[in-house]
């Protein structure tokens, strides 16, 4: 009896080291990279004299899920895209960088699509908040210096439309 006793342990003692010497095999999670989608067209014009200032492309984010992730864990974006976040009622809000790659203008927008305020040069993977400086409807991110390039202003507007979808 002791002999099995001893017998149980070794064996035991052996196959609990086996197990330990075992590699785990390194978990690769690949993604891919995620691309631009053009829904709509934006154009912004300077108040006082409807000048045109700047015509967009741009993705639309409407849904909880799309204005919680919005350019997060892309690597760029082209100078003529941008990203139109669209809530459904005027409130502030504040935004982050979190998992963004690059620089960006950050521009906050009224229920009667004019410019509030605008954050310049956003830096990427900061995790400070920018909030709105008044309730929003509308924030409309792009690659950072265009706001400086365009000298838009507060109390410029905007215009977009909607691609229609099939």
């Amino acid at each position: 009896m002791k002999r099995a006793f001893y017998f149980l342990l070794i064996f035991t003692a052996v196959l609990f080291i086996s197990g330990s010497c075992k590699q785990e095999a390194k978990k690769s999670v690949s993604t891919a990279p995620v691309t631009f989608t053009k829904e709509g067209t934006l154009s912004v014009y300077r108040a006082e004299s409807d000048t045109l200032l700047a015509e967009l492309d741009i993705e639309i984010a409407e849904s909880d899920y799309e204005t919680q992730t919005g350019l997060m864990y892309r690597e760029s974006m082209e100078q003529n895209q941008g990203m139109l976040f669209i809530f459904p009622e005027e409130a502030y809000h504040s935004f982050y960088m979190k998992n963004t790659r690059f620089p960006l203008d950050i521009i906050y927008i009224d229920k009667d699509l004019m410019v509030t305020s605008i954050v310049t040069n956003a830096q990427p993977m900061n995790e400070t908040g920018l909030p709105s400086e008044n309730p929003i409807m509308y924030v409309l991110e792009v690659n950072a210096g265009l706001t400086d390039r365009w000298q838009l202003e507060n109390g410029d507007k905007i215009v977009f439309h909607r691609l229609i979808s099939d």
